[in-house]
């Protein structure tokens, strides 16, 4: 039987399961603002010591904990590095100059990652006619870049960059999971790296909403006033933390299949002629290229008129994403359809 909803525009469509439900309401809540949520504490906690951080603060939003980093690694005037293909620089509405009050410095980089040798050569030489290079942020895995990962040894390189010029490095991990399971590096080296990390809980791991801002006790308690003054403040957040809580103990090594059901999708989607191009596919994350005479839109919408859901990505680019709702049914359901 055809499954006439087969959601890839996002892996952030995917629903709560039974257990990750149950877990919510038996969260033991109070009130975050006063600091005596016990839920969202303990999911602060946890998810600073996986990655050997001092200090966590639950945020709404991925979007929220990044524009909180960058509020407080920078002044008015100053300038951020980053890869022109960022989230904090595309998909932030704007959350950098209107925040922060900050320029940004855009590198082309591969599929939205820039290397150590970039950086130095972007960093601005102390003149009163350049803004003042404060803060580098990477995104791993890269959305644009086709859910690719940064080398380690790269981001090593990176470091002593930022260390050497006095530098903060900030890194953007909405699917910092995904890079994980992949490599099977540990949570802990990028901790070693990054003096901030938003950490997102709601793509792969099945979160209704949140994500975590990471770093030392002095810098979470300035970012606990930056959120309350965008309106973040929230009271009892513990049904949502419980859900983070329960992804982070169940959910991280599942993300395996969903890089293995992304390879299979661009195998499926490679034997198409109106697909021309396949970027690498090394997560869950799958963007292809169509024909030139084909707009994506158009693409998408023919898709979508046969049950499966996608998202154009570009004029001729179309973005397909695996997630836990999205399983070897839908796949198969998937390839007879196009087939």
């Amino acid at each position: 039987m055809q499954i006439l909803n087969l959601e890839l525009r996002s892996d952030t469509f995917t629903k709560p399961t039974k257990a990750m439900l149950e877990a919510m309401f038996n969260a033991n809540v109070g009130d975050d603002v006063f600091e005596e949520d016990a839920s969202t504490k303990d999911l602060e906690q946890q998810a600073a010591a996986m990655f050997g951080y001092e200090a966590g603060l639950f945020c709404m939003s991925g979007t929220m904990a990044n524009q909180i980093a960058i509020k407080i690694h920078t002044h008015p005037g100053d300038e951020v590095i980053c890869d022109a293909l960022s989230h904090i620089y595309l998909y932030e509405g704007g959350g950098i100059a209107t925040n922060s009050l900050v320029s940004v410095q855009l590198i082309n980089g591969d599929r939205g990652r820039i290397s150590a040798e970039q950086v130095a050569e972007n960093i601005k030489v102390d003149n009163v006619h350049y803004p003042i290079t404060r803060l580098v942020s990477l995104e791993n895995t890269v959305n644009k870049g086709g859910g690719c990962i940064y080398d380690m040894q790269e981001i090593q390189k990176i470091k002593n960059v930022c260390t050497t010029n006095n530098l903060k490095l900030h890194l953007d991990g909405a699917r910092i999971f995904n890079a994980l399971v992949a490599t099977k590096e540990q949570p802990r080296k990028y901790g070693e790296l990054f003096d901030t990390i938003s950490v997102c809980l709601s793509k792969g791991l099945g979160t209704p909403m949140g994500s975590v801002l990471l770093g030392t006790k002095e810098f979470i308690h300035a970012a606990r006033r930056v959120r309350k003054r965008l309106g973040g403040g929230w009271r009892q957040s513990g049904y949502l933390a419980a859900a983070g809580i329960y992804a982070l103990n169940n959910h991280i090594n599942r993300l395996a299949e969903d890089h293995t059901r992304a390879k299979e999708l661009a195998t499926i989607f490679s034997a198409l002629p109106e697909v021309k191009h396949i970027l690498p596919v090394d997560t869950n994350i799958v963007i292809f290229e169509l024909e030139e005479r084909l707009l994506s839109q158009d693409f998408v919408n023919s898709l979508m008129e046969k049950g499966i859901k996608t998202s154009p990505f570009g004029k001729h680019q179309v973005r397909l994403v695996t997630h836990l709702d999205f399983g070897d049914a839908e796949l198969e359901a998937v390839r007879q359809i196009l087939k």
